[in-house]
């Protein structure tokens, strides 16, 4: 759960600073950089939430949906630091009202990175150790509470009405069958 916390954190920051040819400074943020990580990072964080209440055999699923996540926070931040300018393409285009690959190249003279990225790439890579690590140890947690579980409360002398064979009807009980 932190570390899916963290992934939103760091999707706030700014990630690059572009250069403009005109001289412009642009900055650009988490956001514009890796627009996934947002939807990512509050996946991880309802997952935690499910794992909580979640038998063993669905501890394992989470796990690997666990590690699925951190494996598209880890792609989705590579992609960003692979080629900033593409992934600002959209700051520059607001900017300048200029679009397109090439066009938004030629205008960008210099970029820089700060440290945010690699943060987010590392936040995956802990989000990938977390899922498995669930995966490989869900099989021996205790069962969850029987707290979730419905619970039928009745007297063990009342007397049986209509309305209460009615009820066991509904609850699956044969009330034609002697006790």
């Amino acid at each position: 759960m932190l570390v899916s916390a963290l992934t939103l954190y760091g999707w706030t920051q700014q990630w690059f600073t572009l250069t403009l040819t005109s001289g412009a400074v642009l900055p650009v943020r988490g956001d514009v950089g890796g627009p996934a990580l947002a939807a990512l990072a509050l996946a991880g964080l309802a997952l935690a939430a499910a794992l909580s209440i979640a038998g063993r055999f669905f501890a394992v699923v989470l796990g690997v949906l666990e590690t699925l996540i951190g494996g598209l926070v880890v792609i989705s931040g590579v992609l960003a630091v692979a080629d900033p300018i593409r992934a600002s393409e959209n700051v520059v285009t607001t900017a300048t009202a200029v679009a397109g690959d090439g066009s938004v190249r030629e205008l960008v003279a210099s970029s820089s990175m700060t440290a945010w990225p690699i943060f987010a790439i590392v936040c995956g890579v802990l989000t990938v150790i977390v899922g498995l690590f669930i995966v490989t140890t869900a099989r021996n947690w205790p069962d969850p509470s029987r707290k979730y579980h419905a619970v039928h409360v009745t007297e063990p002398d009342a007397e049986q009405t209509a309305v209460g064979t009615w009820d066991a009807l509904s609850d699956g009980e044969d009330p034609t069958r002697g006790p």
